[in-house]
């Protein structure tokens, strides 16, 4: 990145200091809401008090614990609605990265003759890191592919299923593009081939319905701060009867699954941003997803270059990946956020070397408009005046960049 910075500071986009704040006249826009969620005013509300003065244990048995129990307890009923899952089959986690981990490697734990495992080429770095790891000490990984679009064929996938295949792990959403993923008709291939299938599920619960009553969905993992939730909360619904194996030795918290003194105050604000997400949902993803079509196709039409990446017909309604000819993703990050606009890149730029992200050199975009991806993304509290204003802002800025980069480079 060190590169990508200097460049901007000779072209006076980007300021030597180590932090400068908005003034009044450049509100920030924030559209990085796949990176993370403001939190819900009712959800900080929520957590206060566990962070005053119901801060018991909610393993202690004295009244002040057992507040904390009941919190926890309401926020499991809570989250397993949202999933239409039973409370029992929740288990809280730190987030999803966890959630992922847990499941991918607890599922192998109980099936240690089994050593395959099916993934895609395009999942969050918590499973493909994890998979990458897992094929040093042994494990036979296959590796799907996506088309141009970043969709993924059922076919290949049932393919790939072989008979020491010990678990499938495939995201719902990509959280770069949004492409939805079918897996709904992924669970039911699994199960008739007896393959626990685990959905990463972080970028879609709380912005689309998913109901894992209505597949064979063996494992699935949350996030509380995708959906206005706070950091430091997540969880894994585990369907019953799925045998899994806990990663951690300690307490008997979480049905000596996940042991740990629960995060009352965040599991706590979990459970209330899944109750709004629930009661907002139906309204809210329709209303985002005009958002993000106008911004769509404002940036289109005022911006040379500038191209979609990936499925428009099948994509969570408040994602949108746009790459821009000849530029670099980071470059355009930096000149965006120092101009009041937050977005973000799966690309890497570093001194020296520059790489596109995974999930768009999988999807085989011509490199010209991957290294130019960012990702836009919207949130229930994103509102028209800031996509105008994103409009407005984001093609003179980048303008500005092509001028100086082909001549820095």
């Amino acid at each position: 990145m060190r590169g990508c910075v200097f460049l901007l500071r000779l072209a006076g986009f980007v300021r030597n200091r180590r932090f400068v704040p908005y003034n009044d006249a450049m509100a920030p826009v924030y559209l990085d809401n796949n990176a993370t969620t403001r939190p819900a005013p009712e959800v900080v509300e929520a957590m206060l008090p566990f962070l005053r003065e119901s801060f018991g244990n909610p393993s202690s048995t004295h009244p002040l614990g057992q507040a904390a129990r009941h919190a926890v307890e309401n926020a499991r009923t809570a989250v397993a609605a949202l999933i239409n899952a039973r409370p029992q089959e929740v288990f809280f986690t730190s987030g999803g990265t966890e959630a992922d981990n847990f499941a991918i490697l607890g599922v192998l734990a109980e099936n240690p003759k089994k050593r395959h495992i099916v993934t895609t080429a395009v999942e969050h770095e918590a499973v493909l890191r994890l998979c990458q790891r897992l094929e040093t000490q042994g494990y036979r990984v296959t590796w799907l592919g996506v088309d141009r679009l970043g969709r993924l064929d059922p076919a290949e996938f049932e393919a790939a299923l072989r008979d020491d295949t010990a678990l499938a792990s495939v995201m719902h959403a990509n959280n770069e593009t949004g492409v939805i993923f079918p897996v709904e008709r992924l669970a039911q291939i699994s199960a008739a081939r007896g393959v626990p299938l685990h959905v990463d599920a972080v970028q879609t619960v709380g912005k689309i319905p998913l109901d894992v009553t209505a597949a064979p969905i063996s494992l699935l993992s949350l996030s509380a701060h995708k959906l206005h939730g706070p950091k430091g909360a997540g969880a894994l619904y585990v369907r019953r009867r799925v045998r899994l194996r806990s990663l951690m030795m300690g307490g008997h918290q979480e049905r000596d699954m996940r042991p740990g003194t629960e995060n009352v105050a965040a599991v706590a604000g979990f459970g209330r941003a899944a109750e709004l997400a629930m009661a907002t949902m139906h309204d809210d993803a329709p209303r985002i997803a005009r958002l993000r079509d106008r911004l769509e196709a404002g940036l289109l039409e005022q911006t040379r270059g500038a191209h979609v990446n990936g499925d428009r017909a099948n994509r969570t309604p408040n994602t949108t990946n746009i790459g821009f000819e000849t530029l670099e993703a980071e470059a355009i990050v930096i000149t965006l956020g120092e101009n009041g606009v937050c977005i973000s890149a799966g690309a890497a730029c570093a001194s020296g070397s520059l790489e596109p992200s995974h999930v768009l050199k999988a999807m085989g975009i011509d490199p010209i408009i991957a290294h130019g991806g960012v990702r836009f993304s919207l949130s229930r509290y994103t509102t028209e005046s800031e996509i105008d204003e994103t409009i407005h802002r984001v093609p003179p800025l980048l303008e500005r960049l092509r001028k100086l980069m082909p001549a820095a480079t």
